[in-house]
């Protein structure tokens, strides 16, 4: 019985292997990328660029259809545009960074969503917003992999730096000319990340994998490394548990919305029972003097 449930699907169907394979190099390619967005408080930048993302991979959609280097591309330019003509806009008007993101997100979300409806139907604008995760092709799989590489090496390369300005913004500035560079570098993983979330998870999904898990694992530890760690096994268990869940539901669970919310199920039980702030720790009684 156990076997059926936990295992069976995985050994018996290529589509379930296919998937898992995919969640496990989205998870430790985008939970770290989660970890510096949560620290350096850009939690909701992710969300709104995961929204920016859309135009473009619609353009993609509708030159050459489901067309994964063209809804790539497309992808990668729209988002890319948002970010630095949001930076932009915060520059050299009184718009704060975070208002002109999310003015640009909801623009792109609209005429995303403008753009598909123009030629594809029902089931396709439910497909780019969603994904369809059990649907994982070679090609997908490799894109995958390569974004994980990519960020995962990029990331070891400017790992002091990125940590230095969650922490001290201000001593980086006035010890190295580095932050613009890997602040830029930074937001191109952001990026990248999300598209390649979005052949998986869809626009509106993407950036639950890359976040939830990094926000579960800080109510576990503090340390950076522990965190990044920790975070990635956490989005692989939530991977895992959503695909097994969504198998055993049937057509009723889809796969992409089961492991969101086995991701938020591992948020909300490290919110209550997490050794680092977690409410029962806070609610419980504590010895005298203890800290």
């Amino acid at each position: 019985m156990l076997y059926d449930l936990f295992i069976g699907p995985f050994a018996e169907f290529d589509f379930m292997r296919r998937a898992l394979v995919g969640l496990v190099a989205l998870s430790v390619s985008g939970a770290p990328i989660g970890v510096f967005l949560m620290l350096r408080r850009m939690s909701l930048t992710g969300d709104a660029m995961a929204h920016a993302i859309l135009p473009g991979a619609a353009i993609g959609y509708l030159v050459a259809g489901f067309s994964l280097p063209a809804m790539t591309l497309g992808g990668l330019a729209a988002g890319m545009a948002v970010a630095l003509a949001a930076g932009a806009v915060a520059r050299l008007t009184v718009i704060k960074e975070d208002a002109s993101l999310a003015a640009f997100y909801l623009i792109s979300l609209a005429l995303g969503v403008t753009i598909i409806s123009l030629r594809g139907s029902a089931v396709d604008l439910f497909h780019v917003l969603f994904g369809n995760v059990l649907a994982l092709d070679n090609d997908v799989l490799l894109l995958l992999a390569s974004v994980a590489t990519v960020t995962l090496s990029l990331l070891a390369l400017a790992y002091r730096p990125l940590v230095m300005e969650c922490v001290d913004p201000g001593f980086l500035r006035s010890v190295s000319r580095s932050g613009g560079p890997v602040h830029l570098a930074f937001l191109s993983l952001v990026v990248l990340n999300l598209v390649a979330g979005f052949h998986a998870l869809g626009t509106l999904l993407a950036v639950g994998l890359m976040m939830l898990p990094a926000a579960a694992a800080r109510f576990w530890t503090a340390d950076i490394t522990r965190l990044i760690l920790l975070a990635s096994g956490f989005g692989v268990v939530a991977g895992y548990a959503g695909l097994v869940v969504s198998y055993a539901a049937g057509a009723n669970l889809p796969a992409g919305p089961a492991v969101i919310l086995a991701a938020g199920t591992l948020y909300l039980g490290s919110l209550l029972f997490g050794a680092q702030g977690g409410l029962a720790r806070r609610l419980l009684p504590r010895a005298h003097l203890q800290r």
